[in-house]
């Protein structure tokens, strides 16, 4: 495993600590006035899901886990998990619900996705950036409230709740920004 320090570490990160596997979910450096930098992590066992925040020096060192960024493509879900196959060599992988976390919502038939995989498991995944949905709920359009900058509530094809410009409909197909579930732009399409 190679080691780096701890100010290096970011968000998404996988380290060993006392040989269990974490997802780094924060990371900050802090640089207080007066005694030694720290940088704060909060992290996620990957075994069990369990949260855990740490405190390191930031010239202290951390074992970095090694793991593959492979492309995937996700075929389905069923009882046994979600389903990705290898793009390179056709082999397929179920992944748990507990890994996609936030991600699942959003995955749509065909998507091209990054899983980070160790030792044959995966344990991360990454989404693009941007997908588009169809708004399946939301309040009518009221005449004369597009120039106004406030937003109202909808429901997504996939389920999610989110936040749309008065001049949405249902129907309409939207970009939504993954990470956060927030409204992007109206589809080209």
């Amino acid at each position: 495993m190679p080691k780096v320090i701890a100010s290096s570490v970011r968000k998404g990160n996988i380290l060993e600590v006392d040989g269990r596997l974490y997802l780094i979910v924060t990371a900050q450096n802090i640089h207080p006035g007066k005694g030694t930098p720290v940088t704060q992590v909060d992290m996620r066992r990957l075994s069990d899901g369990v949260k855990v925040s740490e405190r390191w020096r930031t010239t202290e060192m951390v074992e970095l886990a090694y793991v593959e960024d492979r492309p995937h493509t996700y075929l389905y879900s069923d009882a046994d998990g979600n389903h990705f196959m290898n793009k390179e060599n056709y082999d397929q992988i179920a992944v748990p619900d507990d890994i996609l976390g936030d991600a699942k919502p959003y995955l749509q038939s065909e998507m091209e996705v990054k899983l980070s995989v160790y030792e044959g498991n995966a344990v991360g995944i990454e989404l693009p950036a941007r997908v588009t949905l169809e708004v399946v709920e939301t309040e009518p359009v009221t005449k004369g409230q597009t120039a106004s900058s406030s937003y109202k509530p909808a429901i997504l094809s996939n389920g999610v709740r989110t936040l749309v410009p008065p001049h949405i409909g249902v129907g309409t197909r939207i970009v939504v920004l993954t990470e956060d579930g927030s409204y992007s732009e109206r589809a080209k399409d």
